[in-house]
C-alpha cells in the first residue's frame, strides 16, 4: 500500500509534500523511544509515535521509513513539518491513539 492510500482510507492529515506520499509501506512499527526505534525499525515501515520533535525526522531518514504517523492529535511544530518536507518524509497527523492507528493499519492489510 502506498502512503497516499493510507492517508485517503484513514482520513488522517498529510502534513508533508505530495511527493512523499508515493512511497510503499511494507509494515508498521509502533514506538516512542527513539533509540529503540532506531535499533528495531525496518525500511519501508510506517512508524507510529506520539513524539513530535525534530529528531523523529532524523530517525525516519536513518531507518528509511515510508512515513511517520503522529498519533493522539499531538501538535507538530512547524520546524518538524519543514524538515519532513526537506527530507521528503511523509508526516501524517492522526486523531486516534497509537493503538487505534495500529488497528487501522491492520484493517488496511499492513
Amino acid at each position: 500500500m502506498k502512503v497516499s492510500e493510507l492517508v485517503e482510507k484513514s482520513g488522517w492529515k498529510n502534513c508533508s509534500t505530495n511527493e512523499s506520499l508515493d512511497k510503499e509501506i511494507q509494515g508498521v512499527y509502533v514506538g516512542d523511544l527513539l533509540s529503540w526505534v532506531m535499533g528495531r525499525g525496518q525500511p519501508d515501515e510506517a512508524w507510529i509515535t506520539v513524539q513530535s520533535h525534530l529528531n523523529i525526522i532524523s530517525v525516519a531518514v536513518l531507518r528509511e521509513f515510508s512515513c511517520i504517523i503522529i498519533a493522539d492529535c499531538v501538535e507538530i511544530p512547524e520546524e518538524v513539518i519543514n524538515k519532513a518536507k526537506e527530507e521528503n518524509i511523509a508526516l501524517i497527523s492522526a486523531s486516534g491513539t497509537a493503538f487505534d492507528c495500529a488497528k487501522k493499519c491492520i484493517e488496511f492489510g499492513l
